[in-house]
């Protein structure tokens, strides 16, 4: 067995196995538990992308925005919700894990059982990506775009960080972000005073709203109001 030591600190990483790549749905799965520690997702092209644990605060927000999505949508009965550590493959081939996400009942229904127990064959119909500390904002609005053409509906984007500096990673170039674009890595810090919700809709410029203390999903979702005192 080859093992890969990859000490990423606050950067994802783009790994590239000569010979493997691009795995199969089934290769992939397969890397995933063997390495049920990392967080892993594959870009369209076949790339495997490794990203380190987000830092405790992140994952405190990414729970409680989840357990607000979820508790409309037990009340809702619409649709399912998915935390971060669910992954889904796109049309495009890529396989994604949303911070939080929502599909539809009937499409969710419409896969079978073999298909639900995998990384299901399907894009949310609503995404939230929360942007850690190892996550550019330019990294994340690819992302959010290709949620977009793949058949999202309503996507947003929670951004309370700021860069501060940056330096190249020594060993690894080009570093890459998470749709495969190099970069340099980005040290960041938490802006209290400028935070944004950034939302994406289908063939919409995205809106901006700045330090909002609620977002509303509606018409996509109607009722679901996300409370950001509860996030920030």
């Amino acid at each position: 067995m080859t093992r890969l030591l990859i000490q990423t600190q606050t950067v994802p990483v783009m790994v590239n196995l000569p010979g493997i790549i691009p795995m199969t749905p089934a290769q992939f799965s397969e890397f995933c538990l063997a390495n049920r520690d990392l967080r892993i997702e594959r870009t369209a092209s076949g790339e495997v992308v490794i990203m380190p644990p987000v830092f405790s605060d992140t994952g405190n927000r990414n729970l409680k925005i989840a357990q607000q999505l979820a508790n409309w949508a037990d009340l809702d009965g619409t649709g399912e919700t998915f935390d971060s550590s669910t992954g889904f493959t796109l049309p495009n081939g890529a396989i994604r894990s949303p911070d939080a996400c929502w599909i539809k009942l009937e499409s969710w229904n419409a896969l079978t059982e073999e298909q639900k127990a995998s990384f299901a064959p399907i894009c949310p119909d609503f995404v939230i990506e929360l942007r850690s500390a190892s996550d550019t904002l330019s990294a994340l609005q690819d992302k959010m775009q290709e949620y977009l053409d793949n058949g999202t509906s309503l996507g947003w984007l929670s951004d309370a960080a700021r860069s501060w500096g940056g330096s190249a990673v020594l060993g690894v170039s080009p570093m890459s972000d998470c749709r495969g674009f190099p970069h340099e890595r980005l040290h960041q810090e938490i802006d209290r005073q400028n935070r944004k919700i950034y939302i994406y809709r289908p063939d919409q410029e995205p809106e901006i709203l700045d330090n909002p203390e609620t977002v509303s999903g509606a018409p996509e979702l109607m009722g679901f109001v996300l409370k950001m005192s509860k996030i920030w």
